[in-house]
């Protein structure tokens, strides 16, 4: 495998990685949303799901997004009649975002982003040693 093909394979994580951060980010920002109407469903977690893609013209098989989706399951729900999302009986219901799993995605996206970025640095910096053997 040539010095080009890391570049492109890690560019590819960094790229996917990216892309999970942003989806985390939505479900951070949207996990104390409710549904516009009373008794209306919430903001469902989405989800990212990655596969590989074979690039041809390389030979190597690389990471990409396969789907953004969203999470199965039921809503969690919160008695408080006065709020304007409550529904008949007084209940809101709660997007099925939890903080914790959310920061553990983060996480484990900031270190594969990261790891990526090093093989990025590593790469680069032995094409320009090479380089500046040439000379």
């Amino acid at each position: 495998m040539d010095l080009d093909s890391a570049l492109r394979i890690s560019a590819a994580g960094m790229q996917a990685q990216a892309t999970r951060l942003r989806v985390v980010a939505e479900n951070l920002a949207n996990r104390d949303s409710t549904g516009p109407a009373p008794g209306a469903d919430p903001y469902r977690r989405k989800t990212v799901t990655f596969g590989n893609r074979l690039d041809r013209s390389l030979g190597v098989e690389m990471v990409q997004i396969r789907r953004i989706g969203t999470a199965p399951g039921d809503f969690p729900q919160l008695h408080d009649p006065s709020h304007p999302a409550a529904d008949a009986a007084g209940y809101v219901k709660r997007p099925n975002v939890d903080s914790l799993v959310e920061m553990m995605d983060m996480r484990e996206a900031q270190r594969s982003y990261s790891a990526n970025l090093a093989v990025l640095e590593t790469t680069r910096g032995m094409l320009t040693r090479t380089i500046e053997a040439l000379r």
